[in-house]
């Protein structure tokens, strides 16, 4: 019988940092043209709360059915995968999950949207976020075993929470958001790279060919450098587009830190010790996102 603390631990609150910096980001900028409402900003983290968790659980379902979470992998093992919670539990649970994001979800929509038109095309948006959360791992043909799941973040870490945010509180769409929003994707894809280098023996094994299985380590690292470098450029990009004060450039102070998580990708090879750098790149990226926000206030 799993324990409340086997849940928790289950859920990788680790996790949710990264998840709720794209909610940040665009209710930032939200509140930069006056349109923020709290209202608003609640359903959006409780949604993404429960989407962030609900992808946790089916990682961990999908992982240990698929044969990537078993001995062979040197990163912290998954709950399934050590027999603390059984597949029966962990099925119940993503089903539990899936009907929480949802609710949450359409209670963000009715609330924050007036038109049909927008109704209707969250809605859908919503179910393929949750459709897209459980079918990374979970299933026949997982699309994060094809190599996949580096799109799915950037467009769901990235454009849909942050551009999706916006317009929710907004009503409204702004071009220049897109930098921003790419900026918080890219990190996003970054975290998930970290944890794919990590996971490279095991994952080759499994046959889950992630883009460091595909690239190879070396390439990967180049990969990363790449991400990161790109993130940091589309926000400095915004800034410029839009400049009207040098507290903009404040986001500029997580650069040392971005810094560090591309050396210890490049140099530390064991599992264990590169792991402690997936949330350190994801508190980075919260970093990023509340220098960005506030920085544009000034």
């Amino acid at each position: 019988m799993p324990t409340l603390k086997d849940w928790i631990e289950a859920a990788r609150l680790r996790t949710l940092p990264l998840a709720l910096s794209s909610i940040g980001m665009g209710s930032f900028l939200a509140a930069h043209q006056a349109a923020f409402k709290w209202e608003v900003l609640i359903l959006c983290v409780s949604t993404t709360v429960f989407l962030q968790v609900l992808s946790n659980f089916a990682n961990d379902y999908g992982d240990t059915q698929n044969g990537a979470d078993s001995a062979d992998r040197e990163g912290p093992s998954r709950l399934v995968q050590m027999g603390k919670i059984s597949l029966p539990a962990m099925r119940n649970a993503i089903v539990l999950l899936g009907v929480l994001s949802f609710l949450s979800g359409i209670s963000l929509i009715f609330l924050a949207l007036d038109s049909w038109q927008d109704v209707l095309f969250f809605l859908g948006l919503g179910l393929l976020s949750i459709l897209a959360a459980i079918t990374y791992t979970v299933g026949k043909k997982p699309y994060g075993y094809a190599g996949l799941g580096d799109i799915s973040v950037f467009i769901f870490f990235g454009l849909v929470a942050v551009i999706g945010t916006y317009y929710l509180h907004t009503g409204s769409m702004m071009p220049l958001i897109w930098l921003p929003a790419s900026s918080c994707g890219l990190l996003a894809v970054g975290v998930l790279n970290v944890n794919n280098i990590r996971d490279i023996e095991s994952d080759q094994k499994a046959g889950k060919k992630s883009i460091p299985v595909r690239l190879g380590r070396k390439n990967a690292v180049v990969y990363h450098y790449l991400l990161i470098s790109l993130s940091m450029s589309a926000a400095l990009g915004y800034v410029l587009l839009d400049f009207h004060s040098l507290w903009q450039f404040a986001f500029l102070i997580v650069i040392p830190l971005l810094w560090k998580n591309t050396q210890a990708v490049s140099q530390k090879t064991k599992a264990s010790d590169l792991d402690p750098y997936l949330k350190q790149l994801a508190l980075s990226s919260l970093l990023f996102v509340l220098s960005f926000g506030l920085g544009n206030f000034f």
